[in-house]
């Protein structure tokens, strides 16, 4: 035979060799690297920023606690991003949210924390890059209603159920009159609007309900022109690293007001610290439960190193509802798994509690149902959010202490 024929034959064959060699060890290689990204896009900057650490760490326990049962579709680890909203600047969250779709190539998204940035985000790129967001802490009221291609949820209630609650609260303990100032932006106009339309169909009265501007040092005209409509008390609908204690701080030096209506995004230690006595009185709502999950969640963050501040255990739940969705739906695509999370969310099934997140995985993968109850006792209602049960409280020796639930 010719040898340059044989040469040939030699060449063939070594490269059909090489090929068929190769083709078992990049399947294996696709196998052990199978991996679920999620971002977490908070407001690590802004005027909500002392929040958003612990609601980060709360996610991203729950996405640890999910990686070591190795049982997500079939074995997939879990990692994450973390990216800055902001919580005030649109156009910021929009653009962190597009880098870690477009360059981390995450699955889903947990956040945003603050309501605009949450629109901005759902609306300018997740809508348009089919991706599923899952937020522990956006509370306005148009969240209910807005388009979203069924791709948000969150784990917090609307704050048309806390303009309820709080109204009910004040009604409870006599206050006639309220003076009220909010930040110019969604959650704050969403959340003033439920809170007086509720106030005064219970025959409340609202001296003023006037808008307050983030980042400014001197709040002493807004504070005046509020200390002139008058009230018992001063509802402060705002952030508590900001505006809203600017507010505050500005009252309190000029004599207008001493107490003060602190609602969900003015609870924090950050403010307590910042204003010190003078604070204590104060009342105020959050969310929150004092259900064994409450209880087991606080428990699992302290062994993590950090303390469940405010809608850190509703971070820990969106993060497992959003992990158990894909594990129901055998897909970390968002538009397979945003079909199955109300099916994991609410009864039948196996209540799942914070620290079960292997047991839920392994029902899921055997065909069963699961009820997750998590952290806080969720229940999924309307177009995707909670039902919500509230914490009462009263700051009181510097602290924010809880006087009941609701």
């Amino acid at each position: 035979m010719n040898k340059k024929i044989i040469g040939g034959i030699v060449v063939v064959l070594i490269a059909i060799a090489y090929f068929v060699l190769q083709a078992p060890q990049e399947e294996t290689a696709d196998k052990t690297t199978n991996e679920v990204k999620l971002a977490v896009v908070l407001g690590f900057t802004g005027p909500a920023e002392s929040l958003a650490e612990s609601m980060a760490r709360g996610a991203e326990l729950a996405m640890k606690e999910v990686s070591a049962s190795q049982l997500l579709l079939g074995g997939s680890s879990v990692s994450n991003v973390r990216a800055d909203s902001t919580c005030v600047d649109a156009s910021a969250a929009a653009a962190a949210a597009e880098r870690v779709i477009s360059a981390d190539k995450v699955d889903a998204i947990i956040g945003a924390l603050c309501s605009g940035a949450t629109i901005s985000i759902l609306q300018n790129v997740a809508m348009p890059k089919g991706v599923m967001m899952f937020s522990p802490s956006a509370t306005s009221p148009a969240l209910s209603t807005l388009e979203d291609n069924d791709l948000f949820f969150r784990t917090s209630p609307s704050d048309a159920r806390q303009g309820q609650v709080i109204a009910e609260l004040l009604q409870e303990k006599g206050i006639k009159s309220i003076a009220m100032t909010y930040t110019n932006n969604d959650y704050g106009k969403g959340l003033a609007d439920a809170i007086q339309s509720n106030y005064e169909a219970a025959g409340g009265k609202v001296t003023i309900n006037a808008a307050h501007e983030d980042g400014k040092g001197d709040y002493s005209a807004e504070v005046a022109a509020l200390s002139q409509a008058g009230g018992e008390i001063l509802m402060v609908v705002g952030y508590l690293d900001q505006g809203g204690k600017g507010i505050i701080q500005s009252s309190l030096d000029a004599g207008a007001f001493s107490n003060f209506f602190l609602p969900d995004a003015m609870i924090g230690e950050s403010l307590v610290k910042a204003i010190g006595p003078d604070l204590d009185g104060s009342i105020g709502t959050v969310p929150g439960t004092d259900s064994k999950g409450a209880e087991i969640y606080a428990e699992l963050a302290t062994k993590d190193g950090f303390t469940a501040g405010p809608y850190s255990p509703e971070a820990y739940d969106a993060a497992a509802l959003t992990l158990l969705a894909m594990q129901a739906a055998n897909s970390a695509d968002s538009n397979a798994a945003k079909a199955k999370v109300f099916e994991v969310a609410n009864a039948p099934g196996t209540k799942i509690l914070p620290g079960e997140l292997a047991k839920g995985l392994q029902i899921l993968k055997d065909g069963g149902d699961i009820d997750y109850v998590g952290a806080t006792a969720v229940e999924l209602i309307g177009a995707g959010e909670s039902a919500g049960s509230y914490r009462e409280i009263l700051v009181k020796d510097g602290k924010n202490t809880t006087v009941r639930y609701r």
